[in-house]
């Protein structure tokens, strides 16, 4: 691909695509962006002014999207559509905005990419699938029937039911991934792993829901980057695929080894109030990936990704440190 339009590019998983693009490939890359809170500006600072354009604005814009997706045609170009609302805590509190960008700006897309006749990846979540017992030795596959529990997840199952459905119907050329919980740079501090970091560092307690027995499956935002990539390179068309690095590790887990790496007692830490409809585990299972297109994980141990995310942190606090006092004071009002 010659030419990318990344949609939601200056958030935490598209700015590192962004970059990874910019160092694996020769394409050049316009970044289509609302800039809402949790985008980030510097995320994108220092790249490449001859390769990269940045462009504000609304993915449920018909005519901006239009104008932009029409830039792609007959050159070579995709979309990989990341722009999306994300956060659980948030759709909990108000579900509209997360209809109206993950559901509404999805459509918009697609009847963009439909009348230019340009290829399209999409970016989803292992939520959609909806959560697995904690003794079950199940993992999510392509196949794996749909049962998303939160408004977030709910959205984003909406939006994958319409690139297929416009796959089918209109012949789009699109293809679709469904990824496990990312860690690593940019990533906003309402998240969980960026929270417990930026507490220890901001000299407070780490907050952990419930028992912590929750599991999560854990990728680099770099792998789940270079795993895109290869699906545009490489992924057939209607395809469906998994990305993961087999990082399950239960929320008491990540804690302990976020205080412990930090030099803290892995048990200095406050139970919280659990989150409405937690879901218990994620496991992915990314063999279609693997053996179809070749790709394989570069962090392969999480210890080592926390490790250089912590470093991260430590290094940028004046990024973060800005966002923090209003986001702990959010969770504070809900007993978080």
């Amino acid at each position: 691909m010659r030419r990318l339009l990344v949609t939601g590019g200056a958030g935490f998983i598209g700015s590192n695509f962004v970059h990874h693009v910019l160092g694996h490939s020769d394409a050049h890359v316009t970044v289509l962006d609302a800039f809402t809170y949790a985008a980030s500006r510097e995320a994108l600072a220092g790249l490449p002014g001859e390769r990269v354009r940045v462009v504000e604005g609304d993915i449920c814009d018909a005519g901006l999207v239009d104008g932009l997706v029409a830039e792609l045609a007959g050159a070579e170009g995709a979309v990989v559509h990341f722009a999306a609302e994300s956060h659980n805590d948030n759709s909990l509190d108000d579900p509209s905005p997360f209809v109206q960008t993950n559901i509404v700006g999805t459509f918009t897309l697609l009847e963009a990419v439909r009348r230019h006749g340009v290829r399209l990846h999409h970016v989803s979540t292992d939520e959609v699938y909806g959560d697995l017992e904690l003794d079950d030795p199940a993992r999510f596959t392509e196949s794996t029937p749909y049962r998303p529990s939160s408004p977030y997840s709910a959205s984003k199952a909406g939006a994958d039911h319409l690139v297929r459905a416009w796959v089918r119907s209109f012949g789009v050329q699109a293809t679709l991934s469904n990824c496990s919980n990312n860690y690593g740079p940019w990533q906003h501090v309402e998240k969980f792993i960026p929270r417990q970091i930026t507490n220890v560092l901001d000299g407070g307690k780490v907050k952990l829901y419930g028992s912590g027995a929750n599991v999560r499956d854990w990728i680099h935002a770099e792998d789940h980057s270079s795993a895109v990539l290869k699906i545009l390179e490489r992924g057939r068309i209607g395809e469906t695929y998994l990305i993961g690095a087999d990082g399950e590790r239960s929320n008491l887990a990540v804690v302990r080894m976020i205080l412990e790496q930090l030099g803290h007692d892995p048990d200095d830490f406050d139970h919280v109030t659990d989150r409405a409809g937690h879901d218990l585990r994620y496991a992915i299972d990314s063999t279609k990936l693997r053996t179809e297109l070749g790709w394989e994980p570069t962090y392969t141990s999480f210890e080592e990704g926390l490790a250089r995310t912590i470093d991260w942190y430590r290094d940028h606090d004046d990024w973060w440190r800005p966002k923090k006092a209003a986001i702990e004071a959010a969770y504070a009002a809900k007993g978080q």
